[in-house]
């Protein structure tokens, strides 16, 4: 099951990420970066269990170079966790999907 997971840009990101009302978890990736690309299907999935209580987005740091050098991302993949427009947590490289759950339940829960 592929979930629908947020495409973030340098123009929708104050709007759909910033300002959303839910946690947040954006992945900063490339179309090159393997650790990337094996970390894809997690974030689908993660989009779909996650559908009703988090917003779960994709950045492109290559097409969004504004946003990324913004949150200083100088390795990818690179996955943060906003609440309230605030980056709350940050976890780099390919993590295993419940590792990132775990958190994601911790800030949908506080």
């Amino acid at each position: 099951m592929s979930g629908k997971y947020l495409v973030a840009t340098d123009l929708n990101f104050k709007s759909e990420v910033l300002d959303s009302d839910k946690v947040v978890l954006v992945d900063f990736w490339a179309v090159w970066c393997g650790p990337c690309m094996m970390l894809g299907p997690v974030i689908e999935e993660l989009a779909a269990d996650y559908a009703d209580r988090a917003v779960i987005a994709k950045l492109n740091v290559d097409e969004n170079s504004a946003t990324a050098a913004k949150y200083g991302i100088r390795s990818i993949p690179s996955l943060l966790i906003y609440k309230n427009g605030v980056v709350v947590d940050q976890m780099l490289g390919a993590m295993p999907k419940n590792m990132i759950a775990k958190k994601l339940d911790e800030y949908i829960a506080s």
